[in-house]
C-alpha cells in the first residue's frame, strides 16, 4: 500500500486528478455492473415468478370445485391384469430385489417381500393405491434383519372403479 502511495505522491497534480476521476469512475462501474445489474435482474425474476404463482393460484381456486367433485375418481388405466401392475409397479419402485412372489388371489393379487426398504415399500403402497386403486386388504409385516428393511406379506383388492 506504500508503494502505490510513493507512486501516487510522485504524479504530477494534473495525473492525479486523472487518476483520482478514474479511480471514482471505475468504483462506479464496479458498483453498476457488479451490483445493480444483477441485482435489478434477480428482482425483475422474482416479480415474474411471483406473477406466474399468482396466476396458478387463480386458477386453482377457479377450478377447486371440479377437482373436488373428481376426487379419486381419475385412475390410471393401464389395461394390465392387477398381478402384472402390481409386480411392474414394485419393479419401477425399486423392490425388484424384495419381490420374493406376485400371484392372484381370489378377487386380488398376494404379494411376498423380503428385506424391503420401509420407506420404498410404504411409497409403493400408496402409488398402488393413489394412482391405480389397488387397495390393501391385508398386510403383515415383519422386522428384517438389516436396519430400515422389513419382510412383508401384502393383499391387494382388485381396483376400484
Amino acid at each position: 500500500m506504500n508503494k502505490l502511495r510513493a507512486w501516487y505522491a510522485g504524479l504530477q497534480h494534473r495525473e492525479q486528478r486523472v487518476v483520482a476521476i478514474g479511480g471514482v469512475a471505475l468504483g462506479v462501474l464496479i458498483l453498476v455492473l457488479g451490483i445493480l445489474l444483477p441485482l435489478q435482474s434477480a428482482v425483475s425474476s422474482a416479480g415474474r415468478l411471483n406473477e406466474t404463482k399468482r396466476e396458478d393460484l387463480a386458477w386453482m381456486q377457479a377450478n377447486a370445485p371440479e377437482i373436488r367433485a373428481a376426487g379419486n375418481q381419475v385412475l390410471a388405466d393401464t389395461g394390465e391384469a392387477p398381478v402384472v401392475l402390481v409386480d411392474r409397479v414394485g419393479r419401477e419402485a425399486g423392490l425388484a430385489n424384495a419381490l420374493r412372489g406376485t400371484q392372484p388371489n381370489g378377487t386380488g393379487v398376494r404379494v411376498q417381500l423380503e428385506a424391503a426398504p420401509f420407506d420404498t415399500l410404504v411409497t409403493w403402497l400408496a402409488t398402488l393405491d393413489e394412482r391405480y386403486g389397488l387397495a390393501i386388504e391385508s398386510i403383515t409385516v415383519d422386522r428384517a434383519a438389516r436396519p430400515g428393511a422389513v419382510n412383508a406379506s401384502i393383499t391387494f383388492t382388485q381396483p376400484r372403479r
